[in-house]
C-alpha cells in the first residue's frame, strides 16, 4: 500500500478519518499532501502542492472551493451529497414551527422578564402577542427534491400538511423515495399561486440565483411564509425586504445571516446550523473518506462535483491506469494509440465525460511502462494520469 498524506483544513470527525485504511497519514500541513479534507475553509486563494489529486468537502456545497481550478490541476474534488440531509430536514421542520408561532418573541419574553415576580401571572396576558397558527392543513411548497427536499415533503405530509413538490430534475432515487401524498407542479407559478408556505432546496447556480424575488412573491399568495436552508443568494434581499414590509411575505426564515437580513423585521434568522449536528458531521466526514480512498486507492470517482463519476470496482489485471483530460474529440483514440504503440492490451475501459472536462479509467494487461506513462502525459490536453496499479 503506498504511502498517503492526508490534510485536513477544517476539524473533521475523527469517526470520519478513523476510517482511513493502513498507508494513510493524516499531516499538519498540505505539501505533499494527496488529499485533502475541507468543511467551510475558503480555498480559492490557495496554491494547491503538485501532489494534491482529492479534495473531499464534507457537506454539500462547494462555493468555497475553485472547481475548475482544481479540474486544471487534475484534481478531483468530491462533495456529500445527502450525508448531511436528515440534519436540515430536521432544521426545516423547526423552521416551520417558527415560521408558524412566535416561540422566539414568546422565549425573549419571558427572558426579559426573569426577574419580575410576578412573571407567571404577567405571562397569561402577554401570551396573546406571540399566538400563532397551526401548520396541519396548511398548504407546503417545496422547490427542489433532491436529498434533502424529500425529506421535507414527506416528514410535511406525516405532519399533515397538503404538499407540492416541484423539481424539473427530479432523479429516479427520489422519485421511489418520494411519498405518494406529494402533488407534483410542473410550473413554479402554481407552487407560489397555492402555498402557504414555501421552502427551497435547490443549489446556487446562475439560473437559481435570486429566483425568489419581486416577481416571484407577487405571484404568491398573501401572507406567505418562507424557509430558506439552501443557500443565501437563491433570494434577492432587497426584493424580500420590500414582501416583508408591505406583508406580502407574513415570516421569513433563514438560515443565512447577512446584515441586510439580520435587520429586516419579520425575519427569523438562525446562524447556518442546518448540518450542525454531530451525526451530520460524523455522516459527512465518513462519505468524504470513503470517496477520497476508492479514488486514490482505485480510481473510481462518486459524488465529483467537477469529473464525471466513473466506476470499475477494484483491479483484477495486472495494471490500471486512470486519466483525466479535456473532452475533446479524439483524446479517446490518441490514448489508446499510446497503449497499443507501447505493446499494452486494453482488458477493460470506462470513458465519461463532463462539460468540457473527461475521464478514462483503463485496466490493461501489464503494468505501464516509465516511457508509456510519459508519452500518455504529452498528449495534448492530458491533466493528469495515475498509475492505479
Amino acid at each position: 500500500m503506498k504511502d498517503r498524506k492526508i490534510f485536513c483544513l477544517n476539524n473533521i470527525s475523527r469517526v470520519g478519518t478513523g476510517k482511513f485504511r493502513k498507508g494513510y497519514t493524516l499531516v499538519d500541513q498540505m505539501e505533499e499532501a494527496a488529499g485533502v479534507l475541507v468543511r467551510s475553509q475558503d480555498m480559492h486563494d490557495m496554491a494547491f502542492p503538485k501532489t494534491l489529486r482529492a479534495i473531499g468537502r464534507a457537506g454539500a456545497g462547494v462555493n468555497n472551493i475553485p472547481l475548475i481550478d482544481c479540474a486544471e490541476h487534475g484534481i478531483v474534488v468530491f462533495n456529500t451529497p445527502g450525508a448531511n440531509a436528515n440534519a436540515v430536514k430536521e432544521l426545516v421542520i423547526s423552521g416551520l414551527m417558527m415560521a408558524s408561532r412566535d416561540i422566539l418573541g414568546g422565549a425573549d419574553w419571558v427572558k426579559a422578564n426573569a426577574q419580575d415576580p410576578d412573571i407567571q401571572k404577567k405571562a397569561e396576558k402577554a401570551k396573546k402577542n406571540f399566538a400563532g397558527v397551526e401548520i396541519k392543513g396548511k398548504k407546503l411548497g417545496v422547490i427542489g427534491l433532491g436529498a434533502i427536499g424529500v425529506l421535507v415533503a414527506n416528514a410535511a405530509v406525516d405532519l399533515g400538511m397538503e404538499v407540492y413538490g416541484y423539481d424539473p430534475y427530479l432523479s429516479v432515487a427520489s422519485a421511489w423515495n418520494l411519498s405518494q401524498k406529494v402533488h407534483h407542479t410542473a410550473l413554479t407559478e402554481e407552487l407560489f399561486a397555492k402555498c402557504d408556505y414555501l421552502t427551497i432546496h435547490v443549489p446556487a447556480t446562475d439560473s437559481t440565483k435570486g429566483m425568489l424575488n419581486k416577481k416571484a412573491f407577487q405571484q404568491m399568495k398573501d401572507g406567505v411564509r418562507i424557509l430558506n436552508f439552501a443557500r443565501d443568494t437563491l433570494v434577492n434581499d432587497d426584493d424580500m425586504a420590500e414582501a416583508l414590509s408591505q406583508g406580502k411575505v407574513k415570516v421569513y426564515v433563514s438560515d443565512f445571516p447577512n446584515p441586510k437580513v439580520a435587520n429586516m423585521p419579520g425575519a427569523v434568522v438562525l446562524p447556518h446550523l442546518g448540518a450542525s449536528t454531530e451525526e451530520a458531521e460524523d455522516n459527512c466526514a465518513v462519505m468524504a473518506v470513503e470517496e477520497i480512498q476508492d479514488y486514490l486507492d482505485n480510481g473510481n470517482i462518486h459524488h465529483s462535483v467537477n469529473f464525471p463519476d466513473t466506476e470499475m470496482g477494484i483491479c483484477q489485471t495486472d495494471g490500471r491506469i486512470a486519466i483525466l483530460h479535456r473532452n475533446v474529440p479524439n483524446m479517446l483514440g490518441q490514448i489508446t494509440r499510446a497503449l497499443g504503440d507501447a505493446g499494452i492490451n486494453i482488458a477493460g475501459m470506462q470513458n465519461k465525460s463532463r462539460g468540457q472536462y473527461a475521464y478514462t479509467l483503463m485496466d490493461i494487461d501489464r503494468h505501464l511502462t516509465d516511457e508509456g506513462f510519459t508519452n500518455l502525459q504529452q498528449i495534448e490536453g492530458i491533466l493528469r494520469v495515475r498509475k492505479i496499479k
